[in-house]
């Protein structure tokens, strides 16, 4: 099949070929990047579960703000309480009484910030009131810190009251709406 002409051909390319240098590194060469490779397969070990325990953690942060910041559980509902009043008695049972502001604003902070569902007329009541007790509040710091006589003092104290009271009454009637849905 193959000839000589054939062979000789194939020779005279072969020997025309350039000469093969010295080899790319000698053994210590070869023995230093022998050694080199676990090493740096070890770093981009450690990186990779580096980024992997971040990745986790970014994880267990972002569900725990989700889930942390729902609804809270409910008031404990008294034994006396029948099954089908249960969530208004419950709700009324840890309403304030009217007049105590303390109380009040201890039962508003208790609340969730927004409840799930928002009806526009009651969540817009309910904004404007806190922006009046916010308004008040202001006036209240202003009015103590200058020399304001203390008649003015009590009148801005009793506004806010009312409006914290108002506050309570709308959250409290818009609690009662969800605990009937």
């Amino acid at each position: 099949m193959h000839t000589e002409l054939e062979h000789a051909a194939l020779t005279r390319l072969l020997r025309g070929l350039p000469e093969d240098g010295a080899r790319p590194y000698d053994w210590r060469e070869f023995q230093r990047r022998a050694q080199a490779a676990p090493a740096a397969a070890a770093r981009v070990a450690g990186l990779k579960a580096l980024a992997a325990a971040i990745v986790i953690a970014l994880a267990a942060l972002a569900l725990a703000l989700r889930l942390g910041g729902g609804p809270r559980p409910p008031h404990p509902v008294p034994a006396s309480v029948t099954a089908s009043n249960a969530p208004a008695a419950a709700i009324s049972a840890a309403a304030p009484a009217e007049g105590d502001e303390a109380a009040a604003q201890y039962w508003l902070e208790r609340l969730p910030r927004e409840p799930v569902v928002v009806r526009v007329g009651t969540r817009a009541a309910v904004e404007t009131l806190e922006d009046h007790i916010a308004q008040v509040d202001d006036l209240l710091s202003a009015e103590r810190a200058g020399s304001a006589p203390p008649a003015r003092v009590r009148a801005l104290q009793q506004e806010r009251a009312q409006l914290v009271s108002s506050l309570v009454q709308v959250r409290y009637a818009e609690t009662l709406a969800d605990a009937t849905r």
